[in-house]
């Protein structure tokens, strides 16, 4: 079985290589691993002491940063290496200022495994949510790393819980300890015999209600709207797009609106400006929006999760392609959610909905329902709007379980 991993890790650098010349993913994802060991060597040194956080993108990196700076401020003397799978990860947080430096993982193979943990004096190890290299956590665990799943998520259909998935369950063996965000988790892990298990509940929603608690503001936004509710659309799709110019145009100045689509390049941003008339730019903001403008998009990074504040309802995109991105940053503000169909993976999605915090939608005559449902009647949307945000106040708290497991096993090493 181990061969064939090998073989399909290879396979994937293959297909990479192939692609790369019409891939712009790819091309980041090969250039960026291309002398590794050499740019490693010159950032960290023998001597000093790292702790190592992993993440497949962006999404695990958010999930992850808690801990990340949980350990920087127990641990300020030591070192932090921050790796990435994709380049969706990467290219975005590669200036991370809480990490003392930022690199993509190198393909899991033996030989890289053993140079990259040779290079290094690790101390610790932290994987996220769903990341398992069997090279990489088979060297650690040799040196006797401590190695953390952090944020663990597990479902039915995995390898882990297949009749003929013996060999991957070896992978679940070399962590030291797994934290998972929920008791059903903690369940599929007991039902193959594995306990080095808390459920320590999932980490994002200290990140987002962190988020809550950070100042931030723009002059401009702070009387837009002010007469009218704001829908704030968050990571939006072509998909998305078609749903939320319909409603734009249905219901006209009732409505205003912030619009953060995923993809930002020119060509998409203008092709936004024809659909929604009268839009302006966020980046072309001044000291007021101009009259008459009912829609800023957003056309740069790293401010949607601060702009949800603004926001009467938000539209969370990706319900109608891969999944949806998310809701938690908006509903920290006390923002009921809508979002596609496509959201059954999402366990806050699932919960949140049966709260009656979140709307699930397929069409755009659902979502016009579901907007006016919600803005025509105050008392409603004061309710959901409470609803969502207790929602995440009342799940904060899984950063302090890790570090405090982390810190007691690890004591003896780390004082």
């Amino acid at each position: 079985m181990r061969l064939l991993y090998d073989i399909g890790i290879r396979f994937y650098w293959l297909v990479a290589l192939l692609i790369s010349p019409w891939n712009p993913k790819a091309k980041l994802w090969l250039e960026g691993r291309r002398h590794w060991y050499a740019k490693l060597q010159g950032a960290l040194g023998r001597d000093e002491k790292v702790i190592w956080f992993h993440c497949a993108s962006l999404g695990e990196f958010e999930q992850g940063r808690p801990v990340i700076e949980g350990i920087r401020e127990l641990l300020p003397g030591r070192k932090i290496l921050l790796t990435f799978f994709s380049p969706s990860g990467y290219e975005k947080r590669k200036d991370y200022s809480g990490a003392d430096y930022v690199m993509y993982l190198p393909l899991d193979t033996r030989k890289n495994a053993h140079k990259f943990l040779d290079l290094l004096s690790i101390e610790m190890a932290f994987f996220i949510k769903y990341e398992f290299w069997y090279h990489f956590l088979k060297q650690l665990r040799s040196k006797e790393v401590p190695v953390y799943l952090a944020s663990g998520n597990f479902r039915p259909g995995q390898l882990f819980f297949r009749w003929y998935g013996s060999w991957y369950r070896r992978f679940l063996d070399l962590f030291t300890h797994i934290f998972v965000q929920n008791k059903d988790s903690e369940k599929l892990l007991a039902g193959i015999a594995y306990h080095r298990v808390s459920v320590a509940g999932d980490t994002r929603f200290d990140r987002v209600h962190e988020l809550k608690q950070t100042p931030f503001s723009h002059p401009a936004l702070e009387d837009f709207g002010k007469d009218s509710p704001i829908i704030v659309a968050g990571s939006t799709w072509e998909k998305d797009e078609q749903l939320l110019a319909h409603a734009y145009s249905e219901l006209g100045e009732q409505v205003y609106w912030i619009i953060a689509p995923h993809e930002l390049s020119e060509g998409h941003i203008r092709s936004l400006q024809d659909r929604f008339p009268g839009s302006v730019r966020y980046t072309e903001l001044k000291e007021e929006v101009p009259n008459g403008c009912r829609v800023i998009l957003v056309d740069t990074i790293g401010k949607l999760s601060f702009l949800y504040r603004y926001g009467a309802l938000a539209y969370l995109g990706g319900g109608f392609g891969k999944g949806i991105h998310n809701i938690l940053e908006a509903a920290t503000y006390g923002s009921p959610v809508i979002f596609g169909p496509e959201h059954a993976k999402f366990s806050e999605a699932l919960e949140l909905s049966s709260l009656g915090g979140a709307f699930p939608i397929e069409s755009e005559t659902e979502l016009l329902l579901t907007i006016r449902q919600q803005l025509e009647n105050p008392k409603l949307l004061k309710t959901t709007s409470q609803i969502a945000s207790n929602f995440v106040s009342e799940r904060v708290g899984a950063t302090s379980v890790i570090l405090d497991k982390v810190c007691i096993k690890s004591q003896t090493n780390l004082l």
